[in-house]
This record gives C-alpha cells, sequence and structure tokens, in this order.
C-alpha cells in the first residue's frame, strides 16, 4: 500500500504519575527527518521515540511535539552557593571599607543576592517510560492511518494517469506505419513533379532506399516498447507495495520522460507530436504527485 509523506496524529495518555500529550506532523522531504519539541526533561527519551517513529516512517520531515505534566509529589532540596555567597560578602567588605560605610553582616542580606540560594527540583521523570511509548503508539496509529488513506488516493490517481499514457502509447503505434506511407506519397508526388518536367521516370528501387532511410530514422518502436515495460513496472509497484517506493517510481518517471522525448524527436507526424505533448503533460503531474509517496 502506497503512503503519503503528510499526515497528523495526536493522542494522550494518563496515568497517576503523569499526563503525556503527543502531536505527530509530517510533511514531504526526500530524507527523514525527525525533530522533538518538547522539555529537557524528557530528552533521555528522544532516542527510544525515534526508533518508534522510525517503524513507521521511512521518509519526509516529522514535528514531534511532546508534553508531560508530572502528578508525583516532587521532593525539593534548598542548595547554598559558598563560593558565592563568600565572593559577595568579601566584594561588599571591599565596597563598605571604600565607601566608609557599616558592613552589611546579615545573613539575609547576603542571601538575598542572586543564585546564592537556589530550589533544586527532582528533574529525573522516573517510570515516564511506559506512558511515553503508550502516548506514542497511540498518536502514531492515526498518523498513519491519515497516510495509508492519501496514499489510496494518489494511487487511483496514478493508475488514472497510467492508463492514459498507456492508451497513447498504443496509439502512437498504430500512427507510425502511416508515418513512413506518407513520406513516401509525399516524395513520390514531389519526384513526380519534378520528373515530369524533364520527362523521366522515377527510379522506384531509390525511392523504396529514401522511404527506408527514412523509415529507420523516424522508427521508435524501441522507445514505445520501453515505455511499455515501465508503466507495467510502474503499476506493479504501486499495486503490491509494501514499503516506500517513491524513489523507485521517481526513477521509472525520469525514465519515461527521456524515451518520450526521444519520440518527439523522431515522430515527423503532427497527430504524433500532439500525443507527446499530452503524454510530456501526464508524465509532469505523475512526477509532481510522486513527491508526496513516501
Amino acid at each position: 500500500m502506497l503512503k503519503s509523506m503528510t499526515g497528523f496524529g495526536a493522542a494522550q495518555k494518563e496515568d497517576e504519575s503523569y499526563k503525556i500529550t503527543v502531536e505527530i506532523k509530517a510533511v514531504n522531504q526526500r530524507f527523514l527527518e525527525v525533530a522533538f519539541h518538547m522539555a529537557h526533561p524528557l530528552y533521555p527519551y528522544e532516542d527510544l521515540l525515534r526508533r518508534e517513529i522510525r517503524k513507521v516512517v521511512s521518509r519526509g520531515k516529522v514535528d514531534v511535539f511532546l508534553t508531560c505534566e508530572d502528578k508525583r509529589h516532587k521532593s525539593r532540596a534548598v542548595e547554598v552557593d559558598r563560593e558565592l555567597a563568600l565572593a559577595y560578602h568579601q566584594a561588599l567588605a571591599e565596597l563598605s571599607d571604600f565607601l566608609h560605610l557599616a558592613r552589611p553582616d546579615e545573613v539575609m542580606k547576603i542571601a538575598a543576592y542572586p543564585d546564592v540560594i537556589r530550589v533544586r527540583e527532582e528533574a529525573e521523570l522516573k517510570g515516564a517510560e511506559a506512558p511515553l511509548l503508550q502516548a506514542m503508539a497511540a498518536a502514531l496509529a492515526p498518523f498513519d492511518a491519515m497516510r495509508q488513506a492519501e496514499g489510496r488516493h494518489i494511487e487511483a490517481d496514478f493508475l488514472a494517469r497510467i492508463d492514459k499514457l498507456d492508451a497513447a502509447v498504443t496509439h502512437l503505434r498504430e500512427l507510425a506505419p502511416g508515418i513512413v506511407a506518407a513520406y513516401r506519397q509525399r516524395l513520390q508526388e514531389t519526384i513526380s513533379g519534378l520528373l515530369g518536367a524533364m520527362d523521366h521516370e522515377i527510379d522506384e528501387t531509390r525511392l523504396i532506399q529514401e522511404t527506408a532511410i527514412y523509415a529507420d530514422k523516424v522508427n521508435y518502436t524501441e522507445e514505445v516498447v520501453r515505455l511499455g515495460s515501465h508503466f507495467s513496472q510502474f503499476r506493479t509497484m504501486v499495486e503490491q507495495a509494501q514499503g516506500p517506493v517513491g524513489r523507485k517510481l521517481d526513477f521509472l518517471i525520469q525514465e519515461m520522460n527521456r524515451e518520450t522525448n526521444t519520440i518527439a524527436s523522431k515522430a515527423n507526424s503532427t497527430e504524433a507530436a500532439q500525443l507527446v505533448v499530452d503524454m510530456k503533460s501526464e508524465i509532469e503531474k505523475l512526477r509532481e504527485q510522486v513527491q508526496n509517496i513516501e
């Protein structure tokens, strides 16, 4: 099944210790890039969560927004920066001597200065792994479902366009004999006009040789056969996709475009030229759409 690279999923999990919310958003990108947006205490779980995402996503730019409400009773500790307190005291003593003012000997005055006394809370989120994984799994489920649903729409569009291209190639194949026959007719009429004025007959052998040379020049049979093969491979990849196929499809589209350009340079026919223009338009639409596929 094809998957789009665009998707969104969100979930929330709560137990007696934590309330965790996860949002996942993804857009198109050639390679996989996962960016986490979360508080510092959650950083130790980043690799674990990244591995879970990689089980579902192979390509795209993925943004993960994660919040965690800690409901536990938090232990706190009051810390004193002794070196900083001593530095403040010495600086104040120096300033007192310089200004001839009384020395500030009260402890509260020193303690009031920034960072002398700090309150430290327990930052480690012990036991958060299970609810984090549950929340991530719950968010990944709708995220992946959205990507699969979009993938089904893209698959239908792909197959419809390949059918159009296949029909155009069939028409090109049917036109090929007529292009050579039309050239022979034009050549014969031109030569007849020229030789008629000089009262000469047409050299049929030379006419056949010139027609054969032209037929070889405008022959696009190989390109048509290769296009048919590319269309068949494209259908198979789309209908039987078991994993990421975007890059392979992109390569096939490049090959389709190359073969179509070659036909355009060979086919000396207004009708064939119009068919090629239509084909190139469909191939370009395929190329644009495949950028959305994982």
